[in-house]
């Protein structure tokens, strides 16, 4: 379709692009996080937003795409809140604690981003893995966690052999696992991991256990 086809508003004018493709991406995000990525209907999508079917796949070209931009948007957030961190001024302990206290917030803030995660985990990472840009979006995370580990390293305060990419996936997966896990652990274990009286007891306990780890004395042998 060509620009001068595209749907206008009442009196003439051009919709909002940029409004219009936010509006979709909100309602896309709520429906792949409620019904994944198979159960998804774009039907579904236009209705919960002030446009059309048309409009969605004219702005996204269909639903491969429309889900692979809602997991852009979704990943892209906490990466650009990671990057708003200012971490320079703080000792290698105190930033490592403030990068798991961060993501802790945000997959607790942002529960549909870990549906996400889980939807494309599910369908195994093929639009990760197909779209160049999804997969570099974590790198100036981990490049932020390489310099902290070696400035630790340097100054004698971490003693653990562990690279950005296992650090970075021992932070991620208590998080993530607070969310996804919520109700099957509490259901097995009667005790709710989400529970906002014990927020502070977890938020604390994560940034206690990746320090112990990286701090422990440790023996040769």
């Amino acid at each position: 379709m060509s620009s001068a086809e595209e749907p206008v508003r009442p009196g003439g004018r051009m919709r909002d692009a940029a409004r219009s493709r936010a509006e979709i991406l909100d309602a896309a995000t709520q429906e792949f996080a409620r019904a994944g990525y198979d159960g998804a209907r774009i039907d579904e999508i236009a209705a919960r937003t002030r446009t059309t079917k048309r409009m969605i796949y004219y702005y996204f070209g269909g639903k491969e795409q429309l889900f692979t931009a809602v997991l852009e948007r979704a990943s892209g957030v906490i990466r650009d809140a990671e990057q708003r961190l200012d971490l320079e001024h703080l000792d290698p302990v105190a930033a490592i604690r403030r990068l798991a206290e961060l993501t802790f917030d945000h997959h607790e803030r942002y529960p549909d981003f870990i549906r996400l995660v889980s939807v494309e985990s599910i369908h195994g990472a093929e639009h990760t893995a197909a779209f160049e840009r999804l997969g570099r979006i974590g790198s100036p995370t981990l490049d932020t966690i390489r310099r902290i580990l070696a400035a630790g390293r340097e100054s004698g305060l971490f003693t653990a052999d562990v690279d950005a990419v296992d650090l970075h996936a021992v932070i991620s997966s208590f998080c993530f696992f607070r969310v996804t896990g919520r109700r099957t652990f509490g259901a097995l274990f009667g005790r709710d991991v989400a529970d906002p009286a014990r927020r502070e007891h977890y938020r604390a306990m994560l940034g206690d256990l990746v320090i112990a780890y990286l701090t422990a004395e440790r023996t040769a042998g």
